[in-house]
């Protein structure tokens, strides 16, 4: 069964190739193993790399745009259905509904607002669904050790590192989310 896998990522234009590849190779393994993107709705930077390999691996493209990014001219035209909401709340609840896991691609504050959201929803019990960053080239390295440092000082409960996953390539993400099992989760509280 197919899965609609959301992709948090850059919407620069201004990366190194690595990062590019990175994107056209998460994109192409979406498509070609029978999912679908939903992503942020526009054609610049990662953004653009990733749901345009999926589309050009047979994958449907679904984008989500607010009306403010979509003013600015650079909406994707080759969406299968293009989403345009009043504002970003709006686009991240409809992407999380309308996604059956998330990835994260390297990307700057947007990306890591969206994929930590995502987890603290998951960590309150919303929802059960996988989490993947895909660490390019150690983009990630940072952000992992200052999560171990949470864990190490109390600051979250180390039964919380099982919510997401760290992993090298797109190979690996899509392994992952295809053999993903949802679970009762430990909620904060429990």
């Amino acid at each position: 069964m197919s899965k609609n896998i959301c992709v948090f990522c850059s919407s620069s234009d201004y990366l190194a190739d690595k990062y590019y590849k990175a994107a056209e190779e998460l994109g192409r393994a979406i498509g070609e193993s029978g999912n679908h993107i939903v992503y942020g709705g526009t054609n610049v930077g990662l953004m653009h790399a990733s749901a345009l390999a999926t589309k050009q691996s047979g994958g449907r493209v679904i984008g989500v745009i607010p009306e403010l990014i979509q003013s600015k001219g650079i909406a994707s035209d080759y969406t299968d259905e293009l989403i345009v909401t009043k504002d970003m709340k709006e686009r991240k609840e409809v992407i999380r509904e309308k996604s059956d896991a998330f990835i994260a691609l390297p990307g700057s504050f947007g990306t890591l607002e969206e994929i930590m959201e995502v987890i603290t929803l998951k960590q309150l019990g919303y929802h059960s669904k996988a989490i993947v960053f895909v660490d390019v080239d150690g983009f990630y390295s940072a952000l992992r050790a200052q999560f171990d440092m949470q864990y190490q000082e109390n600051f979250a409960n180390k039964a919380f590192r099982q919510m997401y996953v760290f992993v090298k390539d797109a190979k690996e993400a899509l392994d992952y989310i295809n053999s993903y099992v949802e679970t009762d989760q430990v909620a904060k509280w429990d």
